[in-house]
């Protein structure tokens, strides 16, 4: 049975995918036009068929480029230019970076000082991951501090397994590292209004509809607590209960550390050229909004940061003195190994977002939040906050919360409640999906790793899911009214 099941496991996951659509599809469970139940009914296709990995994840995601059209859900040329959105990119600049960190060792000696400072003790590496990613998300986007943290745990990963004494140990460690790092730049995040983009959508509305914000210390005086509870969190839930690695510090991988970095030497002349590229982007990155703020000729974002980056590792020469005149720190052919799947994926999953909000959806949606308007407003809150977690697995969070915003607002108005009560948390629960890699940017870079097998994604990522509905609730119900 075992064998049988493994050998037709792909296709037993596409007969059920389709038969869980065509349920779905013929039952209308929310009794929604028949518009919204196929955009709907795809939807599940899709998800189903990427839970239980039928077919390679960016295979599934080019499905509304062939199903839109014909379904006159959407012509070709509208579906197809979400798979050019900025996000992805923002992606492709940053796997560039990261080639060319890899490239030139760079990346190695980075992750060698690292584990020098923290040494080979699996849970202090990861906590030392978890802190720093967190800090940095909380300044840069989230997406900008994962691709600047990804070659780094590739790296450290790298180093550690050379070491380690069991296969399992490295299996968990590498796992629960490449987790930490897009989790902690999700958790992060949400500690400032500039940490991820859904906080600003969200600011940018109250200031639109009520004609007033939130300032910075104020959300940082509710959040930032939050994101340091939630990173803890993290690490107890990752290391100390679901994944242990047990890798405890070794005499022999320190001497080893030592060795690697004495025969390494100083710094050679592409790592300082690959780091200059590397800083000048993170720089951008972190004072974009001052420089576009300062002038008006030309305006700067992520994505133009990362491609800018990119296209200079294509342009600045290696200056290796054995190395071909015309070198350049990175080659075409150094691309074979990017992740070019997983920017498919996030195409096919913007695509999908994209057809949930032109069929109106949400707005069936806001009803539904405000059947449970009973005068509980914590268990309104939870709901809030549950949906706003699980949907964001399936929408891009910047969207989610522009398309969410007014109905949210409209349901407290009609309360008579606070609408930061319910906002807030709606904002904060967008940030934290973590089961899906197209939940979220970090989720994505990381799962392009190969480290990381969804299922086991799922549910680490399901767990999490729930305790952050919890912290968020809680936190938003007891704080929010004494703050805001």
């Amino acid at each position: 049975m075992k064998l049988w099941y493994k050998k037709y496991r792909k296709e037993l996951a596409l007969i059920i995918g389709i038969i869980i659509t065509t349920g779905f599809y013929f039952l209308n469970p929310f009794a929604v036009d028949a518009k919204a139940n196929l955009v709907l009914a795809l939807a599940i296709l899709m998800i189903s068929w990427w839970v239980l990995e039928a077919m390679p994840l960016a295979v599934v995601a080019l499905l509304p480029l062939v199903l839109f059209p014909l379904l006159h859900i959407n012509s070709i040329k509208e579906t197809s230019k979400v798979y050019s959105d900025p996000i992805i990119y923002l992606f492709m600049g940053g796997f560039f970076l990261g080639i060319a960190i890899e490239k030139w060792n760079l990346h190695k000696r980075i992750a060698l000082n690292i584990i020098k400072i923290t040494g080979t003790n699996g849970d202090k590496i990861i906590l030392g991951f978890i802190l720093s990613t967190g800090f940095l998300s909380m300044w840069l986007s989230n997406t900008a501090t994962a691709m600047m943290m990804y070659p780094i745990a590739a790296s450290v990963i790298q180093v550690i397994s050379r070491h380690a004494n069991s296969n399992a140990n490295t299996a968990n460690f590498s796992f629960t590292l490449m987790l930490s790092v897009a989790y902690a730049s999700n958790f992060g995040g949400i500690a400032t209004i500039i940490g991820t983009p859904p906080n600003v959508a969200y600011v940018r509305h109250l200031n639109e509809h009520y004609k007033h914000g939130i300032d910075f210390l104020n959300w940082m005086m509710l959040c930032m607590p939050l994101a340091i509870v939630l990173l803890y969190v993290l690490y107890l839930v990752l290391v100390k209960w679901l994944y242990p690695n047990h890798l405890s510090h070794s005499i022999d991988g320190k001497i080893f550390i030592e060795s690697e970095l004495k025969e390494m030497g100083a710094l050679s002349r592409q790592e300082k050229r690959v780091l200059a590229v590397f800083c000048s982007t993170a720089f951008l990155w972190i004072t974009k909004d001052i420089i576009n703020s300062t002038q008006q000729i030309f305006q700067l974002d992520d994505s133009i940061i990362a491609l800018t980056g990119a296209i200079s590792l294509f342009m600045v020469p290696s200056g290796r003195s054995k190395a071909e005149p015309d070198e350049r720190l990175l080659e075409w052919g150094d691309t074979k190994k990017m992740a070019w799947g997983i920017l498919l994926l996030f195409g096919g999953g913007i695509a999908l977002a994209k057809s949930l909000e032109e069929a109106k959806l949400m707005e069936s949606l806001g009803n539904y939040i405000a059947s449970f308007a009973t005068g509980n407003i914590l268990l309104l809150i939870f709901v809030v906050t549950l949906i706003s977690v699980f949907l964001s697995e399936v929408m891009s969070n910047i969207a989610q919360v522009i398309v969410m915003a007014p109905v949210i607002s409209a349901v407290a108005d009609a309360l008579h409640i606070n609408p930061l009560l319910l906002g807030i948390p709606m904002t904060l629960g967008a940030s934290c999906a973590c089961m899906l890699p197209m939940g979220t940017p970090p989720n994505a870079i990381v799962f392009a790793s190969g480290h990381i097998k969804l299922g086991e994604m799922i549910k680490a990522g399901f767990i999490l899911n729930l305790i952050c509905v919890v912290l968020i609730t809680l936190f938003c119900w007891l704080l929010v009214p004494v703050l805001m």
